[in-house]
């Protein structure tokens, strides 16, 4: 059986627990088995677009540390960087584009001239999987069984398609949900407006641009968008209830844990 660490996200941990449950429902329906390192915290990206590298740094040494220890403890006197990277360990999963994204590119610019983490940052980045990708590309199942009777529209996250360069696999995913009506979102690959601090540093900018995506929700005329980043569904979810409007946002595994 195939084992798996779940990395579950600040904001599916503080916001929407439903999404990381949903997710080891769905990798335990594939036959993998889910461990949760529990001293998991943020991946460090909002600290590294914010331009504290520094800070940045000493988050993602917390993480690397939290995903090699679990499954793999070391006693403290071991400073051998071979034996973290040569020993067994298990794909990490992640259901966000963006903080997958951070892990596997932004961890090794930020140790570039470190020879002591940048060969524990690039261990981590290749074993590290987005959701959608992971059940495509490495378990090869497009089909769990989800049903779901009614009209689905897309939203294709910033990171997911343009940073790590996903879009065929959760496309495939909702393609083999039964009963879904899948419907294409207008101007889909514009962003939402959230691009994490960019709505702190420019939230009018921002509002204009959640603004046009609800429109274009609109427009479709599903009652259900899907996404594949927590941070795109707290935004997008957070403007249609601030509208009083009927439109919901789902996370992709939500909707193939629905049966």
């Amino acid at each position: 059986m195939r084992t798996v660490q779940l990395f579950v996200t600040c904001l599916v941990d503080s916001f929407f627990p439903e999404v990381g449950e949903a997710m080891v429902n769905v990798l335990q329906r594939a036959g993998v088995e889910v461990e949760f390192p529990r001293d998991q915290t943020c991946c460090g990206q909002p600290t590294f677009n914010a331009g504290l590298r520094t800070e940045a740094r000493q988050i993602a040494q917390h993480i690397i540390r939290v995903f090699e220890e679990p499954r793999h403890p070391r006693s403290p006197k071991t400073s051998d960087v071979s034996d973290v990277i040569t020993s067994e360990v298990c794909d990490v999963i992640i259901p966000s584009g963006s903080c997958a994204h951070m892990i596997r590119h932004n961890y090794a610019e930020l140790f570039a001239d470190d020879p002591l983490w940048l060969p524990r940052a690039q261990a981590l980045a290749a074993r590290t999987y987005e959701f959608t990708e992971y059940l495509v590309d490495v378990l090869g199942i497009t089909d769990f069984g989800a049903r779901w009777d009614g009209p689905l529209t897309y939203h294709p996250t910033c990171h997911l398609q343009r940073g790590l360069g996903i879009d065929r696999q959760p496309r495939e995913l909702l393609a083999h949900v039964k009963g879904a009506d899948i419907r294409e979102l207008p101007e889909a690959e514009d962003c939402c407006g959230f691009g994490g601090i960019f709505s702190v540093e420019h939230p009018e900018l921002s509002a204009e641009m959640l603004k046009r995506k609800i429109k274009n929700l609109e427009t479709t005329q599903s009652p259900t968008m899907v996404v594949c980043d927590a941070g795109c569904l707290m935004h997008i979810q957070g403007g249609l209830h601030r509208k009083k409007m009927k439109q919901k946002v789902l996370h992709i595994a939500e909707v193939l844990n629905h049966q």
